[in-house]
């Protein structure tokens, strides 16, 4: 028996010597990785990667921005089903186990005397937390033993509840998706909150192997992996048998959500973005920034659809281009060769692509993506008369055949019931020409809406504030409020006549003509602007001086460094946006004081703190005049949204901002030539070339027309007091329009369809006449005071010391008057002209 005793000696001291030297070795490896390993300390105030996200005035969600989609929740915010579901999925005993799940340690240890192989196995929740926060994915038995103790270190430092709320929000769950809030909204379009159990037990399957197990490309192994969860969480007694077999009988549902925006507005999304990454750089993609903005969505789909209606109404008088591709169909063509045909063809704007599979004499047979068809009837094909040139179309079509083939790539879009025609689908076409549109808001220059093109994923060149065009008579507006300054009066007579200059900055002879090429003699100023008097506004500028009239362009925000320095000023040829034009109206609108556009609000980090506060100049019509300079022209770029000055923290904790002292706008021009200057461009409206505008029934409507040589640019400016819009449509090419193509009839309808909607329910403003201006009797031909007597005189209002003073003693018949016999200002409607 003595050797059983030795024996026995010595399997007691092995083992003890064997413990012991486990101990010193463990203490030597403590000892040399401890120094090194990173402090868990900053997950007590870790910040989650969160997207930019932008909002309108409202609060509605415009778009995000940044790699990693995640919605982060407190643990209280977290289902309980979902915490179950994950510990039965990853780790069952993380609420017994220090962090270290030692059990699971000794199988790995296990599987690799077994096989030799290093694989998963032992990696608690917390062990998962350590790797993704401080760690590397790789299989090393160092990376190992450093995640074992960072795990227990976490565990000292953080609650249990922290550690799986820290896990769950930054797990990688596929498709862009960090932690279960992002994963909820992509696979299901719902909040966690709103999960099934399927629905959870799927998400709860994903961080083994998130691509094997993805629902969306795998359904059948991620069904498997779901199935598993739920067995498991039957098993550990999570959920009862029945609730586990409903559960199973539930097939996938997942499918690909993308964020769910509420508004439509590209282009302001991408000008807070890029102002964004100005300011913070890559930063601006992961802080959490949330910018809420000026932009109301109900005026920015009235812009955005005003915009598309303009543009296709002038494809409609111009005619069809053709097919934007041809296609040999196949024999017979099945539905997944024509949806092949179509995977790279996407909706621009509200058109949408469509295959021609069949011509009837005076129809066509379509199919559209996903296997719709449908039948493009005459009520849709007979505008198409084809395109010639930009003043030419062909014959009228008289059979379908002449218009479409077999093969043929198309846009449609749909058209709604009228007293004439049932709804209807139309053949369209991706207009060439261009179009914008910007409000703002007179009173503190608070852009309401912003479209920049027809469709910003088709083209994301903004020309609200990257289209420098020549604003043609729209300029006229700031050259006859220079001459109201200058001592000039509504009735001042200027001639309307031929007229030759010798300027070399002009490049030798200049002979400007008026748009209609008549000419019309001595004129009065009211009726020059309402009709667009092209010679009247250059002998007016010669009159006045050029310098005279770009140091008052200032007052309209205008750089004059960036204005001609000659008279082709008068006719509007330097380069402007729409955003500017939008600026310098707004002191027209508001009473004449200078406000500049913002669009920013405020920005808010991920704590919802404040980090900047928008503090614009706003008009206060009753407050004592104040002596301030206006802002800098120019002080709106590109790049950056005028008016959103960035904050002076960087991201990080934010300090509470002091309430801002509201800001003042200072004046820009007087009340009399405000009023003045309103008045007459009323009667541009009432008279003039704006007179469509009259569809809307309002009295209160003021604006002018611009259209360039050739008619290249076509504008309307144009404003009601709360609201300024600006619209333009032209070729990004600088290509002619056509003949007739002018603002009052390319640019004035998506004006029409913005203010109508975006005037509806506002009351009619009526423009108070300021002290020190009075009415006086006039003869319309000379703008003497008239005798009387005289039958056929007009009311013109006039400053107090700029009244006329002499009378004429005979009437002279004026050629532009009324011949209703009322009393009026203005004359009557006339052909449209410049």
């Amino acid at each position: 028996m003595k050797w059983l005793a030795k024996f026995f000696k010595f399997v007691l001291w092995s083992a003890f010597t064997g413990l012991f030297a486990g101990v010193i070795g463990a203490a030597v490896i403590y000892y040399q990785l401890q120094p090194n390993l990173p402090s868990t300390e900053n997950l007590k105030h870790v910040k989650f990667q969160v997207p930019l996200r932008v909002y309108s005035a409202e609060g509605l969600l415009m778009a995000e921005f940044g790699e990693k989609r995640r919605i982060p929740l407190a643990y209280p915010e977290i289902p309980e089903r979902m915490v179950q579901a994950f510990l039965a999925a990853e780790d069952d005993r993380f609420f017994e186990h220090p962090g270290v799940d030692y059990q699971g340690l000794i199988r790995a240890a296990v599987n690799l005397l077994m096989t030799g192989e290093k694989g998963q196995g032992g990696s608690t929740i917390t062990m998962q937390v350590a790797r993704n926060f401080y760690l590397s994915s790789e299989k090393t038995y160092i990376r190992k033993l450093n995640e074992i103790l960072l795990a227990l270190q976490i565990e000292r430092d953080l609650p249990k509840q922290e550690i799986l709320a820290l896990y769950l929000n930054k797990i990688y769950l596929g498709n862009r998706a960090y932690g279960i809030g992002a994963a909820a909204q992509i696979y299901y379009g719902k909040s966690v909150e709103q999960l099934t159990l399927p629905q959870i037990a799927m998400i709860a399957g994903l961080p083994k192997a998130p691509s094997k197990f993805n629902p969306i490309i795998n359904p059948e192994r991620a069904l498997q992996r779901r199935d598993y969860v739920l067995g498991r969480m039957r098993d550990l007694d999570m959920i009862p048998e029945e609730e586990y077999r409903t559960a199973l009988a539930e097939g996938v549902s997942a499918s690909l959500h993308q964020t769910q925006t509420e508004m439509d507005a590209p282009y302001v999304a991408e000008m807070v973005r890029s102002h964004m990454y100005e300011r913070y750089g890559a930063d601006a993609y992961t802080e959490g920034f949330s910018v809420h903005t000026t932009v109301q969505s109900r005026l920015q789909d009235a812009a955005q659809e005003g915009v598309r209606k303009a543009l296709q109404e002038y494809d409609l008088r111009h005619g069809y281009r053709g097919p934007e591709q041809h296609f040999e169909l196949p024999e017979p063509p099945a539905d997944a060769d024509l949806d092949g045909l179509l995977a790279d063809h996407h909706r621009v704007g509200d058109l949408t692509p469509a295959l021609v599979t069949a011509v009837a004499e005076q129809q066509a047979e379509l199919f559209l993506s996903g296997g719709e068809r449908l039948t493009l009837t005459w009520e849709g094909l007979e505008w198409a008369r084809p395109y010639i040139n930009e003043n030419r179309r062909g014959e009228k079509p008289k059979t379908a055949a002449e218009i479409l083939r077999p093969g043929d790539l198309i846009r449609i879009l749909p058209v709604e019931a009228s007293d004439d025609t049932p709804a209807h689908w139309r053949l369209a076409q991706i207009p060439e020409a261009a179009g914008a549109l910007v409000s703002v808001d007179p009173d503190d220059g608070a852009i309401r809406a912003l479209v920049g093109g027809y469709d910003f994923f088709h083209s994301k060149f903004n020309r609200v504030i990257q289209a420098r065009r020549q604003p043609g008579s729209g300029f006229k507006a700031i050259i006859y409020s220079a001459a109201l300054e200058a001592g000039y009066s509504a009735a001042s007579l200027i001639n309307d006549a031929p007229v030759v200059f010798n300027d070399t900055s002009l490049e030798g002879a200049w002979r400007p003509e008026n748009y209609s090429g008549k000419f019309f003699g001595p004129t009065r100023l009211r009726h020059a602007l309402t009709k667009s008097r092209n010679l009247v506004s250059i002998r007016l500028l010669r009159a006045m001086g050029v310098e005279f009239a770009l140091e008052h362009a200032k007052n309209f925000g205008f750089d004059p460094a960036q204005l001609p320095h000659n008279l082709s000023l008068a006719l509007g040829s330097g380069g402007v946006t729409p955003l500017e034009m939008a600026g310098a109206y707004a002191v027209l609108a508001n009473g004449g004081y200078r406000v500049t556009p913002y669009l920013i609000t405020r920005i808010t980090d991920s704590a919802d703190r404040e980090v900047f506060l928008a503090d614009p100049a706003r008009v206060c019509e009753e407050c004592p005049e104040i002596e301030e300079p206006s802002p800098p022209p120019g002080s709106a770029t590109a790049d950056q949204p005028s008016g959103t000055t960035a904050p002076e923290q960087a991201p990080g904790p934010a300090q509470e901002p002091t309430a801002p002292t509201p800001k003042r706008a200072a004046r820009g021009i007087s009340p009399e030539n405000h009023y003045l200057m309103n008045s007459m461009m009323r009667d541009v409206i009432t008279h003039g070339t704006g007179r469509k505008a009259m569809v809307l029934g309002r009295k209160d409507l003021a604006g002018k027309t611009g259209t360039t040589n050739e008619q290249r640019d076509a504008w309307f400016n144009g404003f009601q007091r709360r609201l300024v819009a600006i619209a333009w449509v032209g070729f990004d090419s600088s290509k002619p329009l056509g003949r007739g193509e002018v603002g009052g009839r390319a640019a004035l309808p998506a004006w029409i369809h913005f203010m109508g909607q975006a005037l509806d329910g506002v009351p009619e403003h009526h423009l108070g006449m300021p002290e020190g201006m009075i009415t006086v009797r006039i003869d319309p031909a000379t703008g003497k005071r008239a005798p009387i007597s005289q039958k056929d005189a007009i009311f013109e209002v006039f400053r107090a010391d700029n009244a006329p003073q002499e009378s004429v003693t005979t009437g002279g018949g004026d050629p532009y008057r009324a011949d209703s016999g009322t009393d009026s200002a203005t004359p009557p409607p006339a052909a449209e002209l410049f």
